[in-house]
């Protein structure tokens, strides 16, 4: 049984299946993913490391509340921008101040779970605000990226990215995917 809470997950497993390796993969691939999630402080601590590295760090964020192909390819091509891609997911609460009753349709444990099995995902973190604007001041991403439904002057957190040199990035939008559209259907 895996079981999903505050960025954790906890696997609780009968004896008898610790010994078929097709399990054991499974739970491998599981920590794997599991290490993308990070606290907030452990984010901002990567982000520095790589930094010391010399390694560009981009930043994205959203509610990703149904991943569909439009978040998927976002997140590609945000990768595609940098050595690391780090994504602020909004919480079940800040999504629910963002887009009202109802939402999120998946839990922040089930997010979590999806973006951590994108390959082109290197960390990810949970932040409870309704604007993203603190977690951008900490992180310091040398490249913030949102997708094609944005224009630059209304990315939030755009201000403190270009104030030590950073970049602001719009990807395409690819028409016909929406979370908001899909769950209107």
């Amino acid at each position: 049984m895996v079981q999903y809470d505050n960025n954790c997950i906890h696997i609780n497993c009968i004896h008898l299946f610790a010994r078929c390796s097709c399990f054991e993969r499974d739970v491998f691939a599981l920590s794997t993913h599991a290490k993308k999630i990070l606290t907030r402080g452990e984010l901002v601590t990567q982000r520095c490391m790589r930094g010391e590295f010399g390694e560009r760090v981009v930043l994205t964020n959203g509610c990703f509340d149904i991943l569909h192909l439009g978040h998927t390819e976002m997140l590609r091509g945000a990768r595609a921008l940098g050595d690391c891609l780090m994504v602020g997911l909004n919480s079940d609460h800040s999504v629910r101040l963002l887009k009202g009753a109802g939402r999120p349709v998946n839990d922040q444990a089930c997010r979590l779970h999806q973006l951590a099995k994108l390959e082109c995902v290197s960390h990810i973190c949970v932040f409870d605000e309704q604007s993203v604007k603190n977690l951008v001041a900490e992180v310091k991403p040398d490249v913030l990226v949102k997708g094609g439904d944005y224009v630059p002057r209304d990315v939030v957190g755009r201000e403190i990215v270009e104030s030590y040199g950073g970049s602001v990035v719009i990807l395409p939008f690819l028409a016909g995917y929406s979370t908001t559209g899909l769950v209107g259907q």
